[in-house]
C-alpha cells in the first residue's frame, strides 16, 4: 500500500517499503552525492545471482501511470522481456522522490512527470537517464473547494493550494500559471502558501477544509470533485497548444540502457503495445487500472470516478517534445533551473521508440 510521501515499493517481493521524507538539505545532499557516483554501481546494472536480470520498473499509483497499471496487471512487460528477467515493481507518489531512487541505482526503468526528468536530468549533468516514450497526455486539473471562493487563478492570492511535490510537473504547473496571473507563492514573498502533500493527504485536508485547491492528477481530480466538495477550476489541457502536453513519459537509466538495451526495446515494445491495447479498449482498461489501484492503495474507486479519469486521460506513447522543453523553460522561469530547453539535446532518446514503431509500419516520431 502506498502511504505518505516518496513511498517506495517492491511488488511481490518480500523487500520491506522503503519511506523517503524529503526535506530540502537531506534531499539536495543525496541529489549531489548521488549524481556522482551514477554508474558506480555493480557493472551489469540490474543483473541479480544467478544470472537472473532484474529490471526495476517504477510508476505512481494514478490513472495518469495507466499504461504502467495495464501492463502490469496482464503481464505484458514480463511476457515481452521474457523468463530469464525478474520485474521489480517500485511505486512513487512523486516524481522527485523517483528520480532519487534512479540516481541511487534502485529503479531501471520508470514512469514519471516531465519536471521530475528534467531536473534529474540536469543535476546529473546529463549523465543520468534519457526520456525514450510518452505515456500520458493531460489527467490533470485545478481544483478548488466549493466554499473557497476562488473563481479564477487570481482569486488564488492568500490560499492553500496543494501540489504533489515541490519542484514536481504539477507544482510547475502551478506556479507557471500563478506567475502569468501576477501571483508568487509564500516562500517568495507572495500571497499564495503552495504546499506539498500526499495525493491522499490532499483529499484528507480538503475535507477537513484546510486545503482551499490543489493542482494534481486523475483520479485525485475526479476523487477531489466527489469526495471533497471540489470542482475543476481549470483543466490543465486549456493552457496548452492542441490541449496535448506529457503528462507522463518513460525514462530510463542511461547505464541500464547502455547495458541492456535489448531489454529496453523489448519493454517498449509492451509499452507501445499497451497503449495501443488501453486506446481500443477504455472500459475494459479502465477495470484493470481500477483493480491496480485498488490493490496498492486500499481504496476502491467508484465506477464513475474511475470514468470521469479516463476522459480527462490521453494515453499515447508520444512524448510530445515540445512541450517537455515548455516546462524546462518554466522551470528556468521558476528559477527552479539556470538553464532554458536550450541544455535538453540530449534528453530525450527516440530511436529505440522509433525502431519498435518501424516493426510496426508506425510512422517514427520526429
Amino acid at each position: 500500500m502506498v502511504r505518505g510521501l516518496g513511498v517506495v515499493q517492491s511488488a511481490g517481493s518480500s523487500c520491506r517499503a522503503v519511506t523517503f521524507r524529503i526535506r530540502s538539505v537531506a534531499a539536495a545532499l543525496l541529489i549531489v552525492v548521488s549524481a556522482i557516483v551514477i554508474g558506480c554501481g555493480p557493472k551489469n546494472g540490474g543483473t541479480a545471482a544467478g544470472g537472473i536480470t532484474t529490471v526495476r520498473l517504477a510508476y505512481f499509483p494514478n490513472v495518469t501511470h495507466a499504461v504502467s497499471l495495464v501492463g502490469t496487471a496482464k503481464g505484458s512487460f514480463a511476457k515481452a522481456l521474457g523468463p530469464g528477467v525478474k520485474i521489480e515493481e517500485q511505486v512513487f507518489s512523486a516524481g522527485p522522490s523517483e528520480i532519487e531512487a534512479l540516481f541511487g541505482n534502485q529503479v531501471d526503468i520508470g514512469y514519471i512527470g516531465p519536471g521530475p526528468a528534467i531536473n534529474g536530468y540536469l543535476k546529473s549533468h546529463g549523465q543520468a537517464l534519457k526520456v525514450i516514450a510518452g505515456a500520458s497526455s493531460g489527467g490533470s486539473a485545478l481544483v478548488v473547494r466549493n466554499d473557497s471562493g476562488i473563481g479564477n487563478i487570481e482569486g488564488l492570492a492568500g490560499k492553500r493550494v496543494a501540489v504533489p511535490q515541490t519542484g514536481g510537473t504539477q507544482d510547475i504547473s502551478l506556479r507557471h500559471a500563478l506567475q502569468t496571473a501576477g501571483l508568487t507563492s509564500t516562500d517568495r514573498g507572495g500571497t499564495v502558501n503552495v504546499l506539498p502533500n500526499a495525493p491522499a493527504d490532499t483529499l484528507t485536508l480538503f475535507v477537513k477544509r484546510e486545503l482551499d485547491a490543489a493542482w494534481i492528477t486523475e483520479p485525485w481530480v475526479s476523487r477531489l470533485v466527489k469526495e471533497g466538495n471540489g470542482r475543476v477550476l481549470q483543466d490543465e489541457r486549456d493552457r496548452w497548444p492542441g490541449r496535448k502536453f506529457a503528462t507522463t513519459v518513460v525514462i530510463v537509466r542511461s547505464q541500464f540502457l547502455q547495458e541492456h538495451a535489448d531489454l529496453v526495446t523489448k519493454f517498449l515494445e509492451a509499452h507501445v503495445e499497451t497503449v495501443d491495447w488501453i486506446n481500443g479498449h477504455r472500459d475494459e482498461a479502465s477495470g484493470l487500472v481500477a483493480e491496480r489501484l485498488k490493490k496498492l492503495t486500499g481504496k476502491a474507486l467508484a465506477p464513475d470516478i474511475v470514468k470521469s479519469s479516463f476522459d480527462r486521460t490521453d494515453i499515447t506513447y508520444d512524448p510530445l517534445q515540445d512541450s517537455i522543453l515548455t516546462f524546462a523553460d518554466w522551470s528556468k522561469a521558476l528559477a527552479y533551473l539556470k538553464q532554458d530547453r536550450s541544455a535538453f539535446g540530449g534528453l530525450i532518446d527516440l530511436k529505440p521508440l522509433n525502431s519498435v514503431l518501424g516493426k510496426r509500419n508506425v510512422a517514427a516520431i520526429p
